[in-house]
């Protein structure tokens, strides 16, 4: 029998919903302010990706549960279009569990091309260090985070409805005014 590797993780309800239920999220809470925690994700080759090979830059991270499905797909078309309106000190990533093959496939039908999506599918690092691990589904939910140049969380937005839409505005807004802060 495999090991349940989540079994150890703290948990949380937390305010985001599937439907009418409330999610129980696997991982550290984490608060706006405090560093950044390391993760460690796949590109589509299934190539090691680190918080840290970004570093000086600042990040946006669109972390969607499921990126073939409607709202995840509309999310990261929208970020993928953002990223000719940033300076090139910004990078902006999707992160989800999909399978990298699935994610490449993804990326070439819908013509994502100008940002990174990443794979959390190998070693849920990422969402158990960011807290955003949904229990028992195997998915992240959905959110925004903001990650400033100096590998400090400056802002992060959990969406409460799996199947509701980022508020883009604000977390652009947020962006920007990380990017006015000398």
């Amino acid at each position: 029998m495999a090991a349940d590797l989540t079994a150890k993780l703290p948990s949380r309800i937390s305010e985001v919903k599937a439907g009418n239920q409330q999610v129980v999220l696997l991982g550290k809470e984490l608060k706006t302010g405090q560093r950044a925690p390391a993760f460690k994700v796949v590109d589509n080759n299934f190539k090691t990706v680190q918080l840290q090979d970004f570093r000086g830059k600042t990040l946006l991270i669109s972390v969607v549960p499921s990126i073939d499905t409607g709202i995840c797909s509309l999310q990261t078309k929208r970020f993928n279009n953002e990223v000719a309106n940033l300076p090139e000190n910004v990078v902006l990533l999707t992160i989800s569990t999909d399978l990298p093959f699935a994610q490449k496939r993804y990326c070439e039908q819908e013509q994502v091309a100008d940002m990174a999506v990443l794979s959390d599918a190998v070693w849920r690092d990422f969402g158990s260090s960011y807290g955003l691990l949904i229990k028992d589904m195997g998915l992240l939910t959905r959110a925004i985070l903001l990650i400033d140049n100096e590998g400090k969380l400056h802002y992060q937005q959990l969406v409460p409805e799996l199947a509701q839409e980022p508020d883009y505005d604000a977390a652009l807004a947020a962006l920007t005014g990380l990017l006015k802060q000398p």
